[in-house]
């Protein structure tokens, strides 16, 4: 007999649940169950209510109405605290976890082993190295989390999270910053969990990884449940339709067929030969031209972010030099990479790209402003002019120029910092992760954004984790391998097999 079978309740519930945030109305009567030892995919586009869900399950924020049972019993989370004393815990998507603490005390915090009245970091920090066991990662715990790649900050918030959780594991894009190995040593921690009757609540936008996990999946659009479904019998057509509220087709999901500008055709707008970093690069050549999109692919940690730092200034290159429609620049900050029309859109919006206590207005004019000049200040009207012809251009979903973009969803998020380099006419534009966490419908457009870039004649570096993105939007590829250059492949030589071939030669 199963687990599921043995019990008597579903391990989590919700019947009704409904919030509203001033006028919007965020989640609306929706029935949720996961059962123990259990993998249930939280599914839809950002805004769906996926969050909001969880943030009321955990305590974040009070329902407005409907019931929350554990075990058969309501309960009535008062905070994300009283939530994990319950034996609820969660892991969201952006690690909120503290950079200065060291590994070991971002796993225990709040709840450090003490002796005689004192913290006791020698057992904390074994502690935490049997956990990291767990995933087969073997680092120095007592060094800062700040030391360490995204990757691994990613791992210490979901062993942190399995070490509190009793009953249910909510775990937020757990994989959004893990390679393939780093994804299957997570993935049997958590089917090892399942063994022991934890009910794990994933949410995801890698449907290939919900449908190599989880048992059901739960679709949520505009704050409805619209799809409840045993994973093994719902074609990934159907789910994406029920995601989107339309039809989708094939072609639109895998968006097949390389797109090609004629390349050779196109005048070189950035050359750059031997740039390089000790520690961070070693050297490379790039070249971009104007209506193309160079693809960087790459496993993580290959270098991909690294190359466009140092490209765009954030991270000053050692030695090389950079031309700019043939004439020689110096790319050592930000600054002077803007007012030669390069524009950079960052991986981690939260960290490098909104500023989150700002409007939607204030986030976009930003880019345009700095490139004018401060005494040269952009009238109220025509910024919210400006913001309201990119908010209309690229489908923003906010009720206003003046909602405050932290309110919005990731995918929206993600549309507001490309607005902001849009408005600025860049002729170079860097994106960074540009559909990382974000829903299938807004994957399309930003992917459709690109191509359209590309052929307004805008030069484009794209970096990815998805090589089925690389391959179909790119003219060329730049390969890269613990933090060197490859190679660079074009034409018909743009494939996954090749680029991975590429990546595994040694």
């Amino acid at each position: 007999m199963s687990i599921n079978e043995q019990t008597q309740f579903p391990l989590l519930e919700t019947q009704g649940l409904t919030k509203s945030f001033i006028a919007t109305l965020a989640l609306s009567e929706v029935d949720f169950t996961l059962h123990a030892g259990e993998v249930h995919a939280l599914l839809g586009e950002n805004g769906a209510g996926k969050s909001t869900l969880i943030k009321l399950i955990t305590g974040v924020h009070p329902k407005d109405a409907g019931t929350i049972l554990l075990e058969g019993k309501v309960i009535e989370p008062r905070s994300p605290g009283h939530a994990q004393e319950l034996g609820i815990s969660a892991v969201y998507q952006e690690i909120n976890l503290i950079p200065t603490l060291s590994v070991a005390e971002n796993i225990f915090l709040g709840r450090q082993p003490m002796r005689f009245g004192l913290v006791n970091m020698r057992s904390a920090n074994r502690r935490a190295r049997e956990l990291l066991e767990t995933f087969h990662i073997d680092i120095d715990v007592t060094r800062d989390l700040s030391s360490y790649s995204i990757a691994i900050q990613q791992i210490v918030a979901i062993v942190r999270g399995v070490d509190l959780s009793a009953k249910v594991l909510i775990l937020d894009e757990p994989t959004s910053s893990l390679d393939r190995h780093e994804v299957e040593t997570l993935f049997s921690v958590i089917r090892s969990l399942k063994k022991r009757g934890i009910g794990i609540l994933l949410i995801t936008h890698f449907i290939d990884q919900v449908y190599e996990i989880s048992d059901r999946i739960t679709v949520l659009r505009n704050g409805l449940k619209v799809g409840e479904h045993q994973t093994q019998e719902l074609p990934k057509v159907k789910l994406v339709s029920e995601m989107l509220g339309k039809e989708l087709t094939d072609e639109l999901m895998v968006q097949n067929g390389q797109q090609t500008n004629g390349e050779s055709e196109h005048e070189t707008f950035l050359q750059v030969r031997g740039f390089a970093r000790r520690g961070m690069m070693e050297p490379f050549d790039v070249v971009v031209k104007k209506g193309e999109i160079v693809g960087l692919a790459g496993l993580l940690g290959s270098g991909r972010t690294e190359t466009a730092h140092l490209i765009f200034g954030i991270e000053k290159s050692e030695t090389g030099e950079a031309y700019v429609k043939g004439q020689k620049v110096n790319l050592t900050s930000p600054q002077k990479a803007i007012r030669h029309g390069f524009g950079l859109c960052p991986e981690d919006r939260k960290a490098e790209g909104i500023i989150d206590d700002l409007t939607v207005r204030e986030n976009i004019i930003l880019a345009l402003q700095a490139k004018m000049g401060w005494f040269n200040h952009l009238s109220r009207k025509r910024q919210e002019q400006l913001a309201q012809e990119m908010i209309d251009a690229l489908r923003i979903v906010t009720p206003d120029t003046e909602k405050p973009v932290k309110e919005l969803s990731g995918g929206n998020q993600q549309k507001v910092i490309l607005a902001r380099w849009l408005i600025s006419n860049p002729e170079f534009l860097i994106l960074d992760e540009p559909t990382r966490g974000i829903d299938v419908g807004a994957h399309v457009e930003i992917i459709n954004i690109i191509k359209r870039l590309a052929k307004e004649g805008k030069a484009m570096m794209v970096i990815s984790s998805e090589l089925a993105e690389v391959v179909d939007y790119s003219d060329r590829v730049v390969v890269l391998r613990d933090r060197k250059k490859i190679t660079e492949l074009e034409g018909d030589q743009i494939s996954e097999n090749t680029i991975m071939q590429t990546i595994a030669e040694r």
